[in-house]
C-alpha cells in the first residue's frame, strides 16, 4: 500500500481584487447569512480564472481551482509553472500560512517551509536565537534543537555571524541559515519555494545534495518549486504543472518538463508587433530539414530573423541567439555586432539569416532565445524564447537499445582513434 503523507482535496483559493480581506462588510454579512441557513457561500459561484496577462471583468479571481494530488512519504514532488500560475499560493496553503476557500489538506507530521527570504525569522534576534525559535515553532524541544545546533551552523556557513542579529545578514546568508534550520530540524515534510535562487552556486549545489540525502536516506518528503528545470529534473521524481491556478499535468518529471517546454513554444515560427520607438525583433523562423518543427540530426538548419528599425542608420546594435534544450540550458549560441557588420541600418524591416550546415544536435526538444541590445548605452531591448523544434535521428541505423530522447545535449563531430 502507498504511504500517503500529504493529500490535497479540491483545493481552491479565491481573492477579491483591490481589497484587503474578503471584501466589504455587506459581502461578509451576506456570507454569514447564507452560512447560518446551511447554504453555500454565494461568492463561490462568481470569479474568473487566474490569468494575470488579461484584464478581467469580475472583482473576484480564483488563484487556485480544484487542486487534487497526493504525495508519498520520501517522495520529492516538483511544482513548475509560469509566474502567477498559483505555485506560491499553493505552498502557502500547504504550509498553513493561509487557508483555502474550498477544500482541505491532510498531512501526517510536521511541515517546515522556506517560502521567501527571512520567512519565520525575527530580524532583531541573532542567528542562534532564531534557530531555537524556529525549532520551537516546529514543536521540537530545546534538547533536540541543541543536539542539531553545530550541524546547522556548520552547514549554513554563517558561524562568524551566528550571534549577530539577522537583520544585518545579507539575503544569501539568511537563506543559508533558513535552509539549514529547515533541513536539520527534521520535519516530515519540507516545502521549498524559489528561495534557493538567492544563494550562490556553491550553496545551491550543497542544498540540492542535502535535499537528495533528506529524501533518499532519511525518507522525508519534499515539495520543491523552482524555475530551474535542471534542478527539478535532478531532484523530483514526479512534477505538477500549474497554469492559471489549475493543475494541467501530474507526470513523471522528464515527461512533465517536456510538456511544459512545448507549452511555451509550440511553433517553429514566431511573429509579433514591433515595439514603439526602439528596435525590435518582429519575426523568428526556424527552417528545419524535414519541414515544420521536425529536424534530422546532422542536416542543415537555417534560422531567419526580422528586425524592425524605427529610424534609419541606427548604430551600435548587438544581436544574438541561443539554442536551448528542454531544461532551458543553452547548448549553442552566436552573435553579430553592428560595429563589425552593419545591421539594422534601414528604416522598417531588416533581415538576418544564420545557417548551421550540419547541425549535430542529439534527439530531443529545443527552442530559440533571442537577445537584442545596443552596445554604446548598454540598453537591452528584448530577450525572449520562441520557436520549438524537435531533432530526430532520421536516416540513422537504430541501435538495439534505442535512442533515448533528451538524454544527450550535443553530438560532437570529432574523430575516433583506436590506440
Amino acid at each position: 500500500m502507498k504511504d500517503i503523507i500529504l493529500k490535497a482535496e479540491n483545493i481552491s483559493k479565491q481573492y477579491r481584487l483591490g481589497e484587503v480581506g474578503t471584501g466589504t462588510l455587506k459581502h461578509d454579512l451576506n456570507r454569514w447569512w447564507y452560512k447560518i441557513r446551511g447554504k453555500e457561500n454565494p461568492y463561490l459561484k462568481i470569479g474568473e480564472t487566474n490569468d494575470r496577462s488579461t484584464k478581467g471583468t469580475s472583482d473576484y479571481v480564483w488563484a487556485l481551482q480544484d487542486i487534487n494530488f497526493e504525495v508519498e512519504r520520501g517522495e520529492v514532488l516538483g511544482i513548475i509553472g509560469k509566474n502567477g500560475a498559483g505555485k506560491s499560493t499553493l505552498l502557502k496553503i500547504l504550509s498553513k500560512v493561509t487557508a483555502p476557500t474550498i477544500g482541505s489538506i491532510k498531512c501526517k507530521g510536521r511541515i517546515a517551509s522556506l517560502l521567501e527570504v527571512g520567512t519565520g525569522f525575527n530580524g532583531e534576534m541573532t542567528g542562534r536565537e532564531n534557530i531555537f525559535l524556529n525549532g520551537a515553532i516546529l514543536g521540537m524541544t530545546k534538547k533536540e534543537i541543541t543536539s542539531k545546533l553545530d550541524e546547522i551552523i556548520e552547514f549554513s556557513g554563517c558561524e562568524r555571524y551566528i550571534d549577530t542579529p539577522v537583520k544585518r545578514y545579507s539575503s544569501g546568508m539568511t537563506v543559508r541559515l533558513a535552509f539549514a534550520v529547515a533541513a536539520f530540524l527534521e520535519p516530515e515534510i519540507l516545502v521549498i519555494d524559489e528561495v534557493l535562487a538567492v544563494g550562490d552556486a556553491e550553496f545551491q549545489k550543497k542544498a540540492i545534495g542535502k535535499m537528495k540525502d533528506i529524501s533518499n536516506q532519511e525518507g522525508r518528503t519534499i515539495l520543491f518549486v523552482s524555475h530551474d528545470l535542471s534542478a527539478i529534473s535532478t531532484l523530483a521524481s514526479r512534477t505538477l504543472i500549474l497554469a492559471n491556478g489549475k493543475i494541467i499535468a501530474n507526470e513523471e518529471t522528464n515527461k512533465a518538463i517536456s510538456i511544459y517546454s512545448s507549452m511555451e513554444t509550440s511553433s517553429s515560427i514566431f511573429i509579433q508587433e514591433p515595439l514603439l520607438n526602439v528596435p525590435s525583433v518582429t519575426k523568428v523562423e526556424v527552417v528545419t530539414s524535414e519541414g515544420g518543427i521536425l529536424h534530422a540530426n546532422g542536416k542543415a538548419l537555417k534560422i531567419k530573423f526580422e528586425i524592425n528599425m524605427p529610424y534609419e542608420n541606427y548604430e551600435n546594435l548587438a544581436f544574438s541567439f541561443q539554442i536551448i534544450n528542454h531544461l532551458q540550458v543553452p547548448i549553442l549560441y552566436d552573435y553579430i555586432f553592428d560595429i563589425n557588420t552593419r545591421i539594422g541600418r534601414q528604416k522598417g524591416a531588416n533581415y538576418l539569416e544564420f545557417t548551421y550546415p550540419n547541425l549535430a544536435l542529439y534527439k530531443g526538444n529545443y527552442s530559440i532565445v533571442v537577445h537584442l541590445a545596443e552596445t554604446k548605452t548598454k540598453t537591452k531591448f528584448q530577450e525572449f524564447k520562441c520557436c520549438l523544434f524537435e531533432v530526430e535521428m532520421i536516416g540513422m541505423k537504430e541501435p538495439e537499445w534505442g535512442w533515448q530522447k533528451n538524454v544527450c545535449q550535443y553530438l560532437d563531430k570529432g574523430n575516433w582513434e583506436i590506440l
